[in-house]
C-alpha cells in the first residue's frame, strides 16, 4: 500500500493496524462470516468492524478474543500474535519517540517508528550500507553525494547524521532488536566519501558483526543475478516472525508497505533465497577484512 491509500480524508490507518486488519479479514473469510455478524459479536455496528479491518482504529483485546471465539480460532500462537500485533499498534498510536525531534516525514517516519517498534528485521540491501550499520560519516557523504532528495535538504547536516545514527540504539538497548542482512558486494566496493570513510564504514562492519544480535552476510558477484538486484527491502517482526510480517519496499522516488500475508511470505522467501547464495557470516567477516586491507 502506498501513502495515499492510506488516508481518508483528514484520517490516516497505521500499518500495524492495516496488517492487523488483513489478518481478521482472512480469518473471517476463512470462518464464512460476514462483517455483520461480526458486528454482532461486538455489539457494534458494521461501519466499526469495518474500520477495525481497514486499520482505521486501534482494537481492544477484548475484541480480538471475541472474534476469534467467532471465527473458531482456537490457536494460541495465532491469537497471542493478534494480541501482540494490537499491543504495539495501541502503543505506536499514542507514542512520541525521539523521531518527533527531526524532520522526518511521510513514509520514512512511519518507518522509523515501526523500525524502533519491531523485534527484528531482515535487510536486503543492494545500494546502500543499511541505515542501521552507517557510520556518521557514510551518513554524511550520503548527504553531500547527487542522490539527495529535497526532503533529505530539508534538514541541517547535524540533524541528518543524528537523526540516522539515533535508530542504531535498538542494536544496544534492553531488549535489542535481532538484525539480519545481506548487503551486495557493490555496496562495499562503490561508497561514498573515498577510502577513509570506507576504511571507517569496513571497520564499524566488522565490529556490528561481532554482536550476538546482528548478523550481515555479503552477497558477492560471484553468486550471479537474481530478483531482489531490482531493489532493496526490509522485513519487519513485531511478534515471532511469520504471519504479522510487514515489508517496506523502497525504490527511487517510491516507497510500498507489503502487509498481505501471501506478499509478506514471498519476500521472505526471496530473502531467504539470497542469503543461502550469500558468503556465510565468517565468511563475510573475512571478506571486510580483505577489503579492509585493499584500500
Amino acid at each position: 500500500m502506498t501513502v495515499s491509500q492510506a488516508r481518508q480524508g483528514n484520517s490516516t490507518s497505521s500499518v500495524l493496524g492495516r496488517r492487523l486488519g488483513a489478518e481478521l479479514i482472512r480469518l473471517r473469510n476463512a470462518a464464512g462470516l460476514t462483517q455483520p455478524q461480526a458486528a454482532k459479536v461486538l455489539s457494534a455496528s458494521t461501519a466499526k468492524v469495518a474500520k477495525l479491518e481497514g486499520g482505521w482504529v486501534p482494537v481492544r483485546d477484548p475484541d480480538i478474543r471475541a472474534l476469534c471465539e467467532l471465527y473458531g480460532v482456537r490457536d494460541p500462537g495465532i491469537v497471542g500474535g493478534l494480541l501482540e500485533l494490537a499491543r504495539v499498534d495501541r502503543e505506536r498510536r499514542k507514542a512520541k519517540g525521539w523521531w518527533d525531534d527531526y524532520p522526518i516525514r511521510g513514509v520514512l517516519q512511519e518507518y522509523v517508528a515501526l523500525e524502533n517498534a519491531s523485534t527484528a528485521i531482515k535487510v536486503w540491501q543492494p545500494a546502500f550500507i543499511p541505515g542501521l550499520l552507517q557510520t556518521p560519516q557514510y551518513v554524511l557523504a550520503l548527504r553531500k553525494s547527487p542522490i539527495t532528495t529535497p526532503a533529505m535538504r530539508e534538514q541541517s547536516d547535524e540533524d541528518f547524521v543524528t537523526a540516522r545514527i539515533t535508530r542504531q540504539q535498538r542494536l544496544s538497548c534492553d531488549a535489542p532488536l535481532l538484525l539480519h542482512t545481506v548487503i551486495y558486494e557493490a555496496v562495499l566496493r562503490n561508497m561514498p566519501g573515498g577510502a577513509e570513510t570506507a576504511r571507517g564504514q569496513l571497520n564499524h562492519l566488522t565490529a556490528a558483526a561481532g554482536l550476538p544480535n546482528v548478523s550481515i552476510r555479503v552477497f558477492p558477484f560471484g553468486a550471479g543475478t537474481h530478483f531482489g538486484l531490482n531493489g532493496s527491502f526490509n522485513i519487519l517482526s513485531f511478534a515471532e516472525p511469520g504471519a504479522m510480517d510487514i515489508v517496506y519496499v523502497e525504490a527511487p522516488f517510491a516507497q510500498r508497505w507489503v502487509e498481505g500475508g501471501e506478499g509478506a511470505a514471498a519476500y521472505d522467501e526471496l530473502f531467504t533465497m539470497v542469503a543461502e547464495q550469500s558468503l556465510d557470516e565468517r565468511e563475510s567477516v573475512s571478506f571486510l577484512h580483505k577489503l579492509r586491507k585493499e584500500l
